[in-house]
């Protein structure tokens, strides 16, 4: 009886071993499949993730949510026009400012804020060469910008969380540079995300048919959408079929989010 005891105990505890190295599977399982999960692991962990996890893990969901951003603004020229199209159409985005336009036009970057759309960041000057000159100019380049979003919208200590390389991480140009700058971004408590969906509008040779038919081609039998448009001012027919690819993705049943819904932080 006693020797029967001890086996169970021993069953017991490695029973009790099994349970506790599923839990660790399946939550590992978890933050692998969760986007909002998987942001907050990239952010926090005490393991050394790549950042490279990022925000760019929603891509991988089957949920139709699109996640409408804007590059390289803001500008007079476009921005106003695009936030009257959100507004009336009650759709939130995430803006990709740069420092120096905020700087120059801080009412439409706070009437962003205002309105509930992100804004995230996007370097200072949009000049590669400027941004890889080395590390420490990288990093003021992120620093000067949520600086000047803070001016903009009168938040102190602005952090966005969220930063775009220009032309994209999966751009083949200063390669070993974006690697070096990904431990930057981590100790700034950034990640960044690219897209995988586009209409083209920085090519500037397309019609308005021809950049809803690009949306319409690279949203194709995908779930989660992370959209790629600009709202600079040589890029100007963005807001001319905004409302139009708006209309397109919820008649396919696409639900609009933004960035606000995956960085749980309180500005």
């Amino acid at each position: 009886m006693k020797v029967l005891f001890i086996k169970n105990r021993n069953h017991l505890y490695l029973f009790s071993i099994l349970i506790g190295i599923s839990l660790i599977l399946m939550s590992i399982f978890f933050i692998y499949n969760s986007p909002s999960y998987a942001v907050e692991f990239a952010k926090n962990s005490f393991f050394n993730i790549d950042v490279t996890i990022s925000l760019n893990d929603i891509e991988k969901s089957d949920e139709k949510k699109a996640y409408l951003t804007f590059d390289d603004g803001p500008t007079t020229k476009a921005t106003g026009n695009i936030l009257d199209i959100l507004k009336e159409e009650n759709v939130k985005a995430t803006f990709f400012v740069v420092g120096k336009h905020v700087k120059e036009h801080p009412e439409l970057v706070k009437r962003e804020y205002e309105e509930g759309h992100y804004i995230a960041n996007h370097g200072y000057n949009h000049n590669n060469k400027i941004l890889y000159k080395n590390m420490d100019s990288f990093k003021n380049e992120i620093i000067s910008t949520d600086a000047e979003i803070s001016k903009a919208i009168g938040v102190d200590n602005y952090c966005s969380h969220i930063f775009r390389f220009p032309n994209g991480y999966m751009s083949h140009i200063y390669t070993s540079q974006k690697k070096d700058a990904l431990g930057v971004l981590s100790s700034l408590n950034y990640v960044y995300v690219d897209w995988n969906c586009l209409n083209r509008d920085s090519e500037k040779k397309y019609s308005d048919y021809q950049l809803l038919n690009n949306l319409k081609k690279t949203s194709k039998n995908k779930g989660t959408l992370i959209i790629l448009m600009h709202d600079t001012a040589d890029v100007n027919k963005t807001y001319t079929v905004l409302k139009s690819s708006i209309s397109y993705l919820k008649s396919q049943g696409y639900e609009f989010r933004n960035f606000y819904d995956l960085i749980n932080n309180q500005f």
